[in-house]
């Protein structure tokens, strides 16, 4: 009998190297890029991440700092990497959602260059001044700004940033003209906003917070829609502005085909973490509020939602890039 050749299709070869690939995962060291500098917000958070990931696993987990071009640096890092699970990107507003609607030169796709694995935390920005800012009231605060065109300055980690793009909204909705300045993270902006030598930041609680209750520096207003249960008496600044809202939000994401095994293995991981009481103290002591999506598609159904809804803003604001 004449021997008999099966075909088995090259589809069935991937996915039995996929589920081959998340059964091993991890087997080799696993980066987490964060777009802003060490101390910043999103190092903050991939920190601890970081450590319990290679506790449960056994393998290294290395956080790497690559600041630059407002967190484009790390995201194209991670866009152009070998889609495996290993190489992994803090996502934020800034380098996920805001750069692609703002610089057009951009090295990768957002929307096609990234797999999203869940989101990690939120948190609420403060508008915060120095006490030799004559100004106690986002109203003052705008008197002020209106009084001199141009001349206040407010600082952000990076442009297309969360507090970058509270600040540019909060120009178009007041009709004030205040410049930006942009910094490699919040403690660079910290050090300047201490100094005097910038006027304003919006900026999350942590870095800050210290600072507010010894004193130095002094807290407005608070970007969400309403008032924080944790400080009631600290308006927010859509009493003053109706309609203002920016909340900042961060994630984990990998690098677009990465198997779907390996990231439901990433997923389930993370959640677990996430859920726990060790990263939750930590997180909140930063200022920010651990959470996880439901799934992978429901973060990005979130990247989705924010990417409509800062592109009507963008364009309804004329926001532009210096």
């Amino acid at each position: 009998m004449a021997p008999v050749t099966v075909r088995i299709p090259a589809a069935l070869f991937a996915i039995a190297s996929w589920t081959a690939a998340a059964a091993g995962f991890p087997e080799k060291p696993i980066r987490i890029l964060t777009p802003f500098s060490a101390g910043s917000v999103t190092d903050l958070l991939a920190r601890p991440l970081a450590a319990k990931l290679s506790e449960a696993w056994g393998q290294p987990v290395v956080v790497d700092n690559r600041t630059g071009a407002g967190g484009s640096i790390a995201a194209e890092i991670v866009a152009k990497a070998t889609p495996d699970g290993y190489t992994l990107l803090v996502g934020a507003t800034g380098p996920t959602v805001i750069n692609p609607l703002l610089v057009k030169s951009l090295a990768y796709d957002a929307r096609r260059a990234f797999m999203p694995i869940t989101l990690t935390a939120t948190n609420i920005l403060l508008l915060t001044v120095p006490p030799s800012l004559p100004a106690k009231s986002v109203r003052e605060l705008i008197e002020l700004a209106r009084a001199k065109p141009g001349q206040l300055r407010f600082g952000s980690p990076g442009i297309g940033s969360s507090p970058h793009l509270a600040g540019e909204l909060l120009k178009a909705m007041a009709g004030i003209d205040m410049v930006h300045i942009a910094y490699k993270g919040s403690p660079q902006y910290t050090v300047d906003l201490l100094a005097g030598r910038i006027d304003l930041v919006f900026a999350a609680a942590g870095a800050l917070l210290p600072h507010i209750k010894s004193g130095r520096l002094r807290l407005l207003a608070i970007g969400s829609a309403g008032r924080d249960p944790a400080m009631p008496d600290v308006p927010a600044v859509n009493e003053t502005v109706p309609g203002f809202e920016v909340v900042g939000w961060y994630g984990l994401l990998t690098t677009a085909g990465t198997p779907a095994a390996v990231i439901k293995k990433l997923f389930t991981e993370l959640v677990r973490i996430l859920a726990g009481p060790d990263v939750k103290n930590i997180y909140a002591n930063a200022g920010l509020d651990a959470a996880f999506s439901a799934s992978p598609a429901d973060f990005a159904a979130l990247i989705a939602r924010e990417r409509d809804k800062w592109a009507q803003v963008v364009k309804a604001a004329n926001i532009r890039i210096e």
